[in-house]
């Protein structure tokens, strides 16, 4: 059975406080429906300041997600580690671990735009040290034992409920994550289909002698939208996908490899080019693909256009996927 996966980062250009709570209350009604509806996951993710109001609290909003859930997992893709303190984030963590049963996945990245670095008041350049003694920290933290931090003896409570802790997964495209998440014996999650990384990862693990697997985007990881007549819903919605887009390019350097990455810079260039699909259900079942991740409110789409593409694919295509 192919996952499937429901996608929010809340983004909403110009929008008011109350069409933004309008939108967060519409986004967990959304997953409710998919967790009734068998979808495998709901995946958020963590920005700071963007003038489009992406989403920049990806535990709180997964907290909501989890309670308004029952089945489906939540996963942080991805929290943003050196940003965050990391005595509060294995509390919060934890929290959300044991009132979810174990639900939350969380993939801990270094992050690639530095202003978000210096509104947070955090040395860009010691980005990878921090990211050590976060994931450090987080390990020995839900062990529940007494352990040193910055000079200094601490105990974080409660602990998890997950043996032997919540799944945590290290994110990156680049030979440092993969050395990372191998010295660590962290599962490696690239942020794009790189199989030389993989291997990269998989020598570590026998250099380091510890243990791990790799969670990696297939070559195709379109993001999708259902609609019942695709031209024109691209006619309609369509520069709702290019703004996310060109957000992404705008933030994404050179040397950044992503699954999310577009080089259109308009609407007809960014259907030719496949990363964002519009597809009708018999269109989607015909793709084969085994991650679908759908994203019902893409760079600002409508809320109700949003709840035309779920139902779409939660009544016309999961029934259709094969085990």
């Amino acid at each position: 059975m192919p996952v499937t996966v429901v996608r929010f980062n809340l983004v909403a250009p110009g929008a008011s406080p109350a069409a933004l709570g309008a939108r967060y209350r519409a986004a967990l009604e959304m997953a409710g429906y998919a967790d009734a509806h068998g979808i495998s996951t709901v995946q958020t993710e963590e920005h700071h300041g963007a003038e489009n109001n992406w989403l920049p609290s990806p535990f709180t909003f997964a907290g909501a997600v989890l309670g308004a859930t029952s089945r489906l997992a939540v996963t942080v893709s991805a929290v943003i580690g050196p940003l965050h303190d990391p005595l509060r984030l294995a509390e919060d963590i934890a929290v959300l671990d044991l009132l979810s049963g174990g639900r939350l996945v969380t993939v801990a990245g270094i992050g690639y735009r530095p202003q978000e670095y210096t509104r947070a008041g955090v040395d860009w350049k010691r980005r990878g040290r921090l990211q050590d003694e976060l994931l450090e920290t987080l390990l020995a933290a839900w062990t529940g034992e007494e352990f040193t931090y910055r000079g200094r003896t601490v105990r974080v409570t409660p602990r998890p409920c997950t043996e032997p802790h919540p799944l945590l997964l290290v994110g990156g495209s680049s030979p440092a994550a993969a050395r990372r998440a191998a010295r660590l014996g962290l599962p490696f999650f690239p942020s794009a289909h790189l199989p030389e990384l993989e291997a990269y990862y998989k020598e570590r693990l026998v250099e380091y002698g510890t243990e791990g697997w790799v969670m990696m985007p297939a070559a195709e990881t379109p993001l999708l939208h259902l609609a019942e007549d695709p031209d024109r819903a691209w006619a309609t919605y369509g520069e709702h996908f290019l703004h996310e887009a060109r957000t992404y390019t705008s933030w994404q350097s050179a040397e950044i490899r992503s699954a999310v990455r577009s080089a259109a810079t308009d609407v007809r260039g960014l259907r030719d080019e496949g990363v964002y699909r519009i597809l009708t259900p018999d269109e989607c079942v015909a793709q084969g693909l085994d991650n679908l991740v759908l994203h019902p409110l893409a760079g600002g789409m409508p809320v109700e256009e949003g709840w035309r593409s779920l139902r779409l694919f939660c009544e016309n295509v999961l029934p259709r996927l094969t085990v």
